[in-house]
């Protein structure tokens, strides 16, 4: 029996239900210290992250990509901004992690929403995020490990210029990537499905 190209599969199923499933978040401490992801392959995971649905088409996305000493100024600028601002919340912790986190990856990637106002803010959040997902799906697929971090000085407006950003646009935090150390893991458990899905049939 064979089947019409209309009726078999692009990809196979079960692949991309085992590569879902596999997608953990491993935090930069987790990353193989040294070990830098290939530009070529990197530009995949970035070509893959744009085909994202996007309403209206806006593509809404805009990354900035630090790596080699360029993972040093992204550091020394997320320190010295949360030095400035962070006032009585001060946490000299967070503050170490600003600066060992990008020296940890094999590239960070500062993850940005340039707003059209035509759009509701929402769905251009959502279009950004659909795009991170694919990226770290591709990532998982060739073995890397990532981690998206809402962190650091993500919701500091004064933060926006230095990542190409306008007062208008938003900055949604950072994606860490690097090669997972020998026998890392990261643990993932989801409650459920009957718990999260309502059915409505008749």
């Amino acid at each position: 029996m064979t089947h019409s190209a209309e009726t078999t599969p692009a990809v196979d199923a079960g692949q991309i239900t085992q590569l879902i499933r596999a997608r953990r978040s491993m935090q930069p401490v987790q990353f193989e210290p040294g070990r830098v992801v290939p530009e070529a392959l990197l530009r995949e995971l970035l070509e893959n992250a744009i085909w994202a649905p996007t309403h209206k088409r806006t593509e809404p996305w805009h990354f900035t990509i630090f790596g080699g000493e360029g993972r040093r100024r992204l550091a020394d600028f997320q320190a010295e901004l949360y030095r400035a601002t962070a006032g009585e919340k001060f946490q000299e912790a967070k503050l170490e992690k600003m600066r060992n986190n990008p020296l940890l990856s094999s590239h960070i990637i500062a993850i940005g929403l340039r707003r059209n106002p035509e759009v509701p803010e929402v769905e251009e959040v959502a279009a950004v995020a659909c795009a991170v997902q694919n990226l770290h799906l591709s990532a998982v697929a060739h073995g890397l490990a990532g981690f998206w971090s809402s962190g650091g000085v993500t919701y500091l407006p004064e933060a926006n210029p230095f990542f190409g950003l306008g007062p208008d646009d938003r900055l949604l935090g950072f994606f860490y990537l690097g090669y997972p150390k020998p026998g890392a893991t990261a643990r993932s458990t989801r409650k459920p499905l009957a718990e999260k899905v309502t059915w409505v049939l008749e």
